[in-house]
């Protein structure tokens, strides 16, 4: 087994191959006592005091350095809380007030729908002459202009494992004297990140994924410390406030990150998302993309090999492929539910895309090679033909 392989501190039922942390992490052994400790403990046995005497307050900015030390940010560049809608919302509104004199919002047509859907909708409030450019992803350079405001970007592509050179992009964007967003949906977690020698202005990332921090745990946002003083926040919460608990009905914002917070934290899922991140305390990233560049690469020659029906979507490059590898089917729904149904889990995209998340903590070079001899078989064999893995379920 590889430096990085630690299988056993996770909760993985037994026989399973779980090839889906792109989507949603498993939860750490440890998660059970630290939920009971939170839930009977501290809110049970505390009740109101548990916001003192347990720090629940601060999680999020506890939380945030965490992250840091993963992504690579400065300590008090991150808060963590809220969904990733309301993050990239929040750093979008914060980007092109940076800039107003230019009026186009950049972004890969390609993009998550969310991303687009809160461009779209800040251009609609603004009513004023902003314009969103949807372009391919190998036309995001060559469309800057002096009228781009801000490009938005997702650094590792959620239906392909697509992953944009992060430095290069910047470069060009700062060259262009605009401003970058980077989600790192991903790739946080999952292949080395350095958000101080990037030098982007904003990030932003979700926790569920390559995180492990469990299905609706917090987002986090990053800000680049020297824009903190510069930028405000549009989307206001009371805990954005410098002083929250003076209950002013003014808002001023706090000099700290902690002007990105909005509402309330979810202190039983960021109690989890705080000891999930544990796992990286000692994790060495360039080891981890290593061994993940090793295992897809794999995956990828024995399914060109045995499994002529695939079609590869992802990028053949390393380079160029974040820690997911995706092929295309006609009946792609169909063959991931055969596969699930034989304990192999991986999950689908539309329309045709079929996803496998390569995260060398709980995947072996014996689950690789197991995972492909059964798709095989049901290619082979059109196992996947079945009345039963037709029926398309709410959540694909």
């Amino acid at each position: 087994m590889s430096a990085v392989y630690r299988k056993s501190l996770f909760n993985i039922p037994l026989g399973m191959i779980y090839l889906d942390g792109n989507s949603l992490g498993p939860p750490l052994k440890e998660i059970e006592s630290i939920s009971e400790k939170v839930i009977v403990k501290e809110w049970g046995g505390k009740l109101i005091k548990g916001w003192n005497e347990s720090n629940w307050m601060e999680q999020p900015l506890s939380v945030g350095n965490k992250i840091a030390n993963i992504i690579g940010g400065d300590e008090g560049s991150i808060v963590a809380g809220d969904t990733l809608s309301i993050k990239t919302y929040q750093a979008l509104a914060a980007a092109i007030n940076l800039k107003p004199e230019r009026n186009i919002i950049l972004t890969d047509i390609d993009n998550f729908p969310s991303d687009i859907y809160i461009a779209e909708g800040l251009v609609d409030s603004f009513n004023s002459n902003f314009e969103l450019k949807k372009v391919k992803k190998n036309e995001i350079i060559s469309s800057l202009n002096e009228q781009v405001n801000t490009v938005l970007l997702t650094h590792v592509d959620y239906r392909t494992g697509a992953m944009f050179d992060i430095e290069n992009i910047t470069n060009k964007v700062h060259e262009n004297g605009s401003t970058i967003i980077w989600d790192l949906a991903h790739s946080a977690g999952a292949v080395p990140l350095d958000l101080k020698v990037t030098n982007c202005e904003f990030a932003v990332g979700c926790t569920y994924k390559f995180l492990n921090g469990g299905p609706g745990s917090p987002a986090f946002i990053y800000v680049r410390p020297d824009l903190i003083k510069k930028c405000y926040p549009i989307l206001r919460g009371w805990l954005g406030h410098k002083a929250p608990f003076d209950f002013n009905n003014t808002f001023e914002k706090s000099a700290s990150i902690e002007m990105m917070r909005v509402g309330t934290p979810s202190v039983i899922q960021t109690s989890i998302l705080e000891k999930s991140l544990d796992v990286f305390r000692d994790l060495d990233f360039h080891e981890l993309r290593e061994e993940s560049i090793k295992l897809s690469d794999l995956f990828i020659n024995m399914v060109e090999r045995t499994c002529s029906d695939l079609h590869l979507e992802s990028p053949l490059s390393s380079s160029e492929r974040g820690s997911q590898v995706s092929f295309s089917h006609p009946s792609g729904y169909a063959i991931m539910q055969a596969l699930i149904d034989r304990n192999i889990v991986g999950d689908f995209r539309a329309p045709n895309i079929i996803r496998f998340g390569i995260t060398p903590l709980y995947i072996s070079e014996e689950d690789i090679i197991q995972t492909v001899s059964v798709l095989e078989e049901i290619l082979s064999n059109r196992l996947w033909d079945n009345p039963t893995y037709l029926n398309i379920k709410k959540v694909t």
